[in-house]
């Protein structure tokens, strides 16, 4: 082969291997002898053989799994939890330059911050407060990740196993926790029909055709029951007056 095919092909295979082309979501971080020069992408860019070199990454969000945490609550007790964080590049020459490997270093940070946001709090919490929970551990990554041009954009909590002994205690805390309530609310309503019955009370006394009426109306309702028996009900007021009326006869007499 003629040595001047040989360069021709040399040339076109450094320029064929010096052509690279970016994705719309792909970045270029480029370094020339070492040292940093730009960002390029998207579209068709051009590198120097052995004096340009590159490091590509992607601007879409990435979808990342926390593995299961044992953590310990504020009130002592043993969970795991696991959780899936949403990130992604905002500064490509940041993720590159100032973190050795900005996708181990995010997984690592979650799982710290996971352990040291979820400490902080109880049980109840945990269960209870999923969406304050997912936007503490959120604040977190997100301040601690902004060095490395790395956006949190969000953080969901997976899974809070719980031991079975644990479980058993949860359902007697939540059982005794609903007959609370409902003696509670038995209570409450005992007390709201007192005070009726307490205000019907004073508005009958100081009205004698009403008292009558009602007289009337509770005879009526003896009446309509299927029973061999039949009570008549005798008001104080009139037991008072015949009492009365007994007193005066006695002093006459």
């Amino acid at each position: 082969m003629p040595i001047y095919i040989f360069l021709v092909l040399l040339i076109l295979g450094f320029i064929w291997w010096s052509f690279y082309v970016l994705r719309e979501y792909e970045r270029a971080v480029v370094f020339r002898l070492g040292r940093f020069t730009g960002v390029r992408g998207p579209g068709f860019t051009f590198l120097f053989p052995m004096i340009e070199q590159m490091e590509r990454l992607e601007l879409r969000t990435i979808v990342m799994d926390v593995p299961s945490q044992d953590v310990i609550s504020r009130d002592n007790v043993s969970v795991k939890v696991n959780a899936v964080i949403y990130y992604r590049v905002i500064d490509p020459e940041r993720a590159i330059i100032q973190v050795e490997n900005f996708h181990s270093a995010t997984s690592q940070l979650a799982q710290t911050t996971l352990r040291s946001v979820l400490g902080k709090h109880e049980l109840d919490d945990m269960l209870a407060q999923r969406e304050k929970l997912n936007s503490d551990i959120q604040t977190d990554l997100d301040r601690q990740t902004d060095a490395w041009g790395i956006k949190v954009s969000n953080v969901e909590i997976k899974h809070v196993d719980i031991d079975e002994s644990m479980i058993r205690a949860i359902a007697k805390q939540a059982e005794a926790e609903r007959e609370r309530r409902a003696k509670v609310i038995h209570a409450e309503g005992e007390l709201q029909a007192s005070h009726k019955l307490l205000e019907a009370a004073d508005i009958l006394g100081r009205n004698q055709n009403a008292m009558q009426l009602r007289y009337f109306q509770t005879l009526q309702g003896i009446a309509g029951e299927k029973s061999s028996t039949i009570v008549f009900p005798i008001p104080l007021d009139f037991m008072k007056s015949f009492m009365q009326a007994m007193e005066q006869r006695k002093q006459e007499s």
